[in-house]
C-alpha cells in the first residue's frame, strides 16, 4: 500500500503552524547553560540538579548521562567538526562495571558505591554510540554497541515467553523501556554488520513486546510482572517512541510495509495522546525519545504533521518554561536528565529546521 493511501486512511492532513524560533540558537544557549550549572570540572562528573537538593548524591546517576550522550550526538550532527561526545563518554567511563556475566555500566559510579545495573540505561548509551558510528565510522563506537548488546542480552530469558528484564538485580518485571531500546540496539548492529542473528533476536523481542505490552490503541504499557502477569498500564512517550522506531528499523531491514503501516498507527496515537494539547504530557527526555521515532518515520514518509505537532509543544516550553538561568523548568529542582532531553529535542528540531521539514 502506498503511503498516500495510508495517510488518507489514518486521517492525516496538513495543518498550519506559526513561525518557529531559531532552534540552533536555542540549542547552543541551553548547551552552554548545562555545562555551566551541571558539569563539575574538578571531579570530572556532572551533578544531578542545578541547585543541590537535600538528598542528592555527590554526583549524578547514570541516567542523565544517557540523555546527554544522545544530545551531544545530535549536537555533533549540527556542528560536525566538534567533539561534544568526548566529555560525556569520559564521565560515563567512570560508571564502568566489569562484573560478570558481562561488562556494563552501573547506575552509580563504583568508586562511591555499587548499585544495580539497568539494562535500559546501558541501551541508551548503546543507541547513541551506534548513531555516532553511522555518522563517523569509528570502530570504538561499534565496539561500544556490541558491548552493550552483550550485556543487555544477559537480561533476556524465556520466562513469560521471552523479553528483557528492567534491571539486573530484579527479576520481577520486563518493561517496554528495556525491550524497545533493546530492539533498536540489535537493529543498529544488524545494519552495521549484516549479521542476521541480530535481526532474528530483534524480531523475537519485537513480537514478544507487542504481544505482552502493546495497548489496544497502539501505545505501550510500562511493564508486565512475570510472576503474576499483572500489567502496569501507564503509557509513557519514550516507550511508544522506541517501539515506533523499532517498526521503522524493521521496515528498513525487511522492506515489509506492514512495519511502516504499524509505525504510522503508533505515531498517530502518540500525537493524539502525548501532543494534542500543544504542551508536553511527559517530561522532556521521555519526549526526546518519542521524537527519535517521529524523525525516523519522517525519513520514509515525508509527512511532517507529527513533527510539527511536536515542535508546537516545544515552542510552548521555550516560551513558558525557561528559567532565569537559561535552563528548562521553573522548579528549583531542575535536573540534568530533563536538560539533556530538551537539548536533544532542540538539536533534532534544529536539524529538521535546516532541512526544511518544519
Amino acid at each position: 500500500m502506498s503511503f498516500v493511501f495510508l495517510a488518507a486512511g489514518l486521517g492525516i492532513f496538513s495543518v498550519g503552524y506559526s513561525q518557529h524560533p531559531d532552534y540552533k540558537k536555542e540549542t547552543s544557549n541551553l548547551f552552554a547553560a548545562v555545562n555551566r550549572y551541571f558539569y563539575i570540572p574538578d571531579s570530572g562528573f556532572y551533578r544531578e540538579h542545578a541547585v543541590k537538593q537535600k538528598d542528592d548524591h555527590p554526583v549524578s546517576y547514570l541516567w542523565p548521562l544517557c540523555a546527554l550522550i544522545q544530545a551531544t550526538n545530535e549536537l555533533e550532527r549540527l556542528w560536525p567538526h566538534k567533539d561534544y561526545m568526548k566529555q560525556v563518554y569520559q564521565v560515563i567511563d567512570k560508571y564502568d562495571d566489569p562484573a560478570p556475566p558481562s561488562p556494563g555500566y552501573d547506575s552509580y559510579p563504583g568508586r562511591f558505591k555499587r548499585e544495580d545495573r539497568y539494562y535500559d540505561d546501558n541501551q541508551w548509551i548503546g543507541i547513541a554510540a551506534m548513531d555516532a558510528y553511522f555518522r563517523k565510522g569509528k570502530k570504538s563506537d561499534l565496539k561500544m554497541g556490541k558491548k552493550i548488546c552483550a550485556f543487555m542480552m544477559t537480561g533476556y530469558d524465556t520466562v513469560s515467553g521471552g523479553g528483557i528484564y528492567w534491571r539486573e538485580g530484579d527479576k520481577d518485571t520486563k518493561n517496554t523501556c528495556s525491550n524497545g531500546p533493546g530492539i533498536i540496539v540489535l537493529m543498529q548492529l544488524y545494519q552495521a554488520t549484516h549479521d542476521r542473528a541480530y535481526l532474528k533476536q530483534a524480531q523475537e523481542i519485537y513480537y514478544w513486546t507487542n504481544q505482552h505490552l502493546r495497548s489496544p490503541d497502539h501505545l505501550y504499557y510500562d511493564n508486565i510482572n512475570v510472576k503474576t502477569g499483572a500489567l502496569s498500564k501507564h503509557p509513557f512517550s519514550y516507550n511508544t517512541g522506541t517501539m515506533l522506531q523499532s517498526n521503522v528499523y524493521l521496515f528498513e531491514a525487511t522492506k515489509d510495509s506492514s512495519y511502516l503501516w504499524e509505525a504510522e498507527k503508533v505515531a498517530v496515537s502518540a500525537e493524539k495522546y502525548f501532543l494534542s494539547d500543544g504542551k508536553f504530557r511527559d517530561d522532556y527526555w521521555f519526549n526526546a525519545v518519542l521524537l527519535r521515532g517521529l524523525e525516523h518515520l519522517y525519513k520514509h514518509t515525508g509527512n511532517s504533521r507529527h513533527l510539527k505537532a511536536f515542535a508546537k509543544c516545544t515552542d510552548y516550553a521555550l516560551a513558558n518554561e525557561k528559567n532565569a538561568d537559561g535552563l528548562m523548568g521553573r522548579d528549583k529542582a531542575v535536573n540534568l536528565v530533563g536538560q539533556g532531553g530538551m537539548l536533544e529535542i532542540l538539536a533534532r528540531l534544529a536539524w529538521l529546521q535546516q532541512k526544511g521539514a518544519l
